[in-house]
């Protein structure tokens, strides 16, 4: 198996990038960009710290981040399983990559920038959903903002192609499997109702 260990080498492979790949990249939000976070309720964000790379997914009722200006994302840090890797990762590296969708857009909005966490009660109290707080709340630095190819969605029918969790492990089936619990169905039968509590 040949691998390819040179810039050089794997640029020979592609063509040069499509000009307006490098043009549409704005060092801000824009308008445009500003409306299309705003409707998004789903986030990844990806981090890099000592012991190498995290990707968490982070969602919300309304708009996952805030929008604070047109450099500034804020992003609420709500209830989890407390492994804190994301915000380890910023603490120590601030380096982030935010990817934004929306059901049924073909399009997925990147942000990356550097990220700082705060739990200074005037951040985390712009957050407040039923009386409850976000522990912090990551500032996110705007660095570049542009949208990607529409190609991976299209191609893989994220949005078109129906429901297929019926085909896929369950969250139970993953405990069972690493013997976390005995009884898959059951815990995947009382998640519901032992979130429901706990989503804020």
């Amino acid at each position: 198996m040949d691998w390819i260990t040179d810039i050089e080498a794997l640029e020979a492979l592609y063509d040069v990038p499509v000009p307006a790949s490098l043009d549409k990249v704005a060092d801000r939000l824009t308008p445009a960009y500003r409306r299309w976070i705003e409707a998004s309720r789903f986030v990844i964000l990806s981090t890099v710290g000592p012991e190498g790379t995290d990707a968490s997914p982070r969602g919300d009722a309304g708009p996952v981040v805030r929008v604070a200006d047109d450099r500034t994302l804020l992003l609420p840090d709500w209830r989890g399983n407390n492994r804190m890797d994301s915000l380890r990762n910023i603490v120590r590296d601030g380096r982030v990559s935010l990817l934004f969708m929306v059901p049924g857009a073909q399009n997925v909005v990147r942000v990356n920038g550097r990220a700082r966490v705060s739990a200074d009660a005037g951040l985390t109290g712009l957050f407040e959903q039923a009386g409850r707080h976000p522990r912090t709340v990551v500032e996110i630095a705007v660095g570049e903002v542009y949208f990607q190819c529409a190609k991976a969605v299209m191609r893989s029918g994220l949005w078109s192609s129906g429901d297929e969790s019926g085909s896929v492990p369950t969250a139970g089936e993953f405990l069972k499997e690493r013997a976390v619990v005995e009884d898959a169905e059951g815990y995947d039968a009382g998640y519901p109702e032992y979130a429901a509590p706990r989503m804020w």
